[in-house]
């Protein structure tokens, strides 16, 4: 959706808090309320994570300015847009906001051209920011420009609203679950523009999802949320390993690692990517990737087991030599999370208790790291693809 904008309120400076977003909200709806106070990176992907009913969206129509909280305070990498303590509250119209929803919510009775002009045209020449050459080249969306929206895919849809929304020179962005109305396909189409977006430009994105792998694949941070509380936040890779959070008991516990392309072995269809500050090297099927090419993976819980000894005769690609940092276990569950440093990273496993006492694992304790099966999630090059 695209604000009707003629002009926007002036920006109001605050000396403290320049590069970051701070975002505190009170709520109260009949059977839900809302209560969050939390810092966010001045640019970047944060994603805001939970169950239906968890607040997610509650928290986008605040920082969108749809709804006013009867508390609130909002500060945008040093613009001020709301303080109630002060009396401040600069209306939706006049937020220098892109949203972007479900649904593409195009006008289908003009062309893609003339939907971007829609977007483009309620900003005044000297505060645009993004050109339109720029925003169709990011989104890919050049040979659609002559098309109705009805003679799009979904995924071209969402392609075009995003390009839209960024045609209105947002500080800040806002998606509210842009791939949730989408097939498997169409959001593989819509994942790599998305990547583009974080990658080459500097606007800080607040993104809702209730699906783990696009958070891990698109976010730098992560904001739990449960019954409109905020029950974690923090950098995504730090966070996904908190043992003090739910889901990291849960089958889907993992950990996101970042890497970069080392080689490619063409007869075994095998992609080496190496761990930073290391010479800790990874092996997983995938496609040629180019040399150097900034690579982010994901490793389950579940697919990481431990040995005292390096095995010699192994079907496992990965033995990685790891130290263990803490032993996590619940009173009543049959396994417990090893956490281990493996070069600069750090990796869970998950193993049965039975097997932690056998082996004597302890903190401080040097070991090997098997790890069965690594998913690539994305790339600088766009790809995504599951080992």
């Amino acid at each position: 959706m695209i604000w009707p904008l003629r002009r926007r309120a002036p920006a109001m400076p605050v000396a403290a808090g320049l590069g970051e977003i701070h975002a505190r909200f009170k709520v109260a709806h009949a059977g839900f309320s809302l209560d969050i106070d939390v810092n966010l990176p001045g640019r970047g992907v944060s994603a805001l994570f939970g169950h239906s009913g968890s607040g997610k969206t509650s928290c986008l129509r605040c920082f969108a300015g749809l709804d006013q909280p009867a508390e609130g305070y909002l500060q945008v990498n040093g613009e001020l847009w709301q303080d109630s303590a002060r009396g401040i509250f600069v209306p939706a119209h006049q937020r220098a906001v892109g949203y972007v929803f479900q649904h593409a919510n195009l006008f289908t009775h003009l062309s893609v051209q003339r939907n971007l002009d829609f977007g483009l045209t309620r900003i005044p020449l000297a505060q645009r920011r993004i050109a339109r050459e720029q925003a169709v080249e990011l989104l890919g969306i050049g040979h659609l420009l002559e098309r109705l929206p009805g003679k799009l895919s979904g995924g071209e849809q969402q392609r075009v609203a995003i390009a839209r929304a960024l045609l209105t020179s947002p500080r800040l962005l806002l998606l509210d679950e842009p791939l949730a109305s989408l097939d498997l396909k169409r959001k593989q189409e819509v994942l790599p523009y998305l990547e583009r977006l974080h990658a080459e430009l500097q606007i800080p994105v607040v993104y809702v999802s209730h699906s783990p792998d696009e958070v891990a694949r698109l976010a730098d941070h992560l904001v739990l949320l449960e019954d409109g509380r905020v029950s974690a936040s923090g950098p995504l890779k730090e966070t996904l390993l908190r043992a003090d959070l739910p889901f990291v008991f849960e089958e889907d516990a993992e950990a996101v690692v970042d890497a970069s392309v080392l080689a490619h072995d063409a007869r075994y269809g095998l992609l080496q990517v190496q761990l930073p500050a290391s010479g800790i090297s990874l092996q997983l099927p995938h496609a040629p990737l180019p040399v150097g090419t900034a690579v982010r993976i994901k490793i389950k819980a579940r697919d990481v087991s431990l040995s005292l000894q390096q095995a010699e005769d192994s079907s496992v690609l990965n033995l990685l030599p790891a130290q263990v940092l803490a032993v996590i276990s619940v009173t009543g569950q049959a396994h417990v999370l090893v956490r281990v440093q493996v070069g600069a990273e750090q990796l869970i496993a998950r193993i049965t208790r039975y097997s932690c006492d056998r082996l004597h694992i302890q903190p401080g304790q040097s070991l090997w790291a098997q790890v069965k099966s690594v998913s690539l999630l994305s790339s600088s090059c766009g790809a995504g693809e599951q080992a």
